[in-house]
């Protein structure tokens, strides 16, 4: 019998409380807002974070492929950035026209998944372009040698022979 007396009063004191409870509710989906904030933050920063990985990943293979090549030996190589890898999103445009002027709209594509899940839709993506390139290697007093490197690293980032440094290493 307590139950049931118990549970007949929960209506009673919802409805005596509603105004408390409800301001109770707004705060804690205020409170969640800015977590979804700080989700866009932390993408960002792992964008970045991948694009710095990416970067230093490829200095490592192309100085591991740099050490098969015949008279390299051992080799380091530096890769500096001139622009990071470029994300370009769809977007709807609209464009509206009156007499006073015309205005445009525009607003990205979002797509959710099953998990409702949202994320922008790529169109293209653009890879990194590089703006040089050091690389260090004990043979690189052969000029045969300095050809070889130059001619590999040149088609690895699409730098020009000009942007390519090779020195001999102590």
């Amino acid at each position: 019998m307590d139950i049931r007396n118990t549970v007949g009063k929960i209506p009673k004191w919802v409805r005596q409380y509603r105004y408390p409870i409800a301001i109770v509710l707004v705060g804690l989906i205020l409170l969640w807002i800015p977590s979804l904030k700080t989700d866009t933050q932390e993408q960002t920063e792992t964008v970045q974070q991948e694009q710095i990985q990416q970067q230093e990943d490829l200095a490592t293979l192309l100085a591991d492929i740099l050490a098969q090549i015949e008279g390299v030996g051992k080799v380091q190589v530096v890769l500096t950035l001139a622009a990071g890898e470029t994300v370009i999103y769809q977007s709807d445009r609209d464009t509206d026209s009156t007499d006073s002027g015309s205005s445009v709209r525009s607003e990205t594509v979002i797509i959710t998944d099953s998990d409702r899940n949202e994320t922008a839709l790529i169109t293209q993506v653009i890879p990194a372009t590089y703006q040089g390139a050091v690389v260090v290697c004990q043979g690189a007093d052969s000029a045969s040698v300095k050809w070889a490197v130059v001619e590999a690293v040149s088609k690895a980032t699409g730098l020009g022979a000009n942007q390519i440094s090779v020195l001999k290493m102590k």
